[in-house]
């Protein structure tokens, strides 16, 4: 197997060891992956945002996994088209926000998985909703807030089987895709 690395990008208002951060990061460590969690809590600018982190990874050897909140979600969405990793997963994307640049962000990747919450009062659950129908992305709608802390150990449970995925290198990008049922 390949050596993985799984690069975190953290939301607008939290930093780069929030309790979601660190519960996958344990996730990923147990799979021998290495983990990178940006730190731009002295940036509110999603598009600068993409621009740091795709410069960051350049560097990495090896295949790649991004997760994003929030508008890490966004960000590493966008960042994909260069970046190409093997999977995008991402918690209450901000998608649908106004001043945002790119309204319509297209991910590139094999794995594609969307967590989002019932009582998502930032982000609107139907610009989720038409993404991951667009893109055919795995969507979870859980009862949560747009942080998601009341799911924190679900989620670890769906990365773990998000990662298992990623790990799979003879996988089909598109028709292996498992499909959201909502």
């Amino acid at each position: 197997m390949q050596n993985f690395t799984i690069v975190f990008a953290h939301g607008r208002e939290s930093g780069p060891w929030g309790t979601k951060i660190r519960a996958l990061a344990k996730v990923a460590e147990r799979f021998g992956c290495r983990v990178i969690s940006r730190d731009d809590s002295d940036n509110r600018d999603p598009e600068l945002r993409v621009v740091r982190l795709i410069d960051e990874v350049r560097s990495i050897e090896g295949p790649i996994v991004l997760v994003g909140s929030s508008m890490g979600g966004y960000v590493v969405t966008v960042a994909s088209q260069e970046v190409k990793p093997v999977g995008l997963f991402l918690m209450a994307p901000a998608f649908g926000l106004p001043d945002y640049a790119n309204k319509t962000p297209q991910p590139v990747s094999r794995e594609l998985t969307v967590v989002h919450g019932w009582s998502d009062d930032i982000v609107p659950i139907a610009a989720v909703f038409d993404f991951a129908r667009t893109h055919e992305a795995m969507l979870h709608v859980v009862p949560a807030g747009h942080a998601l802390l009341e799911q924190v150990d679900w989620l670890t449970q769906a990365f773990e089987l998000f990662l298992g995925r990623c790990l799979q290198q003879d996988r089909n990008m598109a028709r292996e895709r498992l499909l959201a049922t909502i």
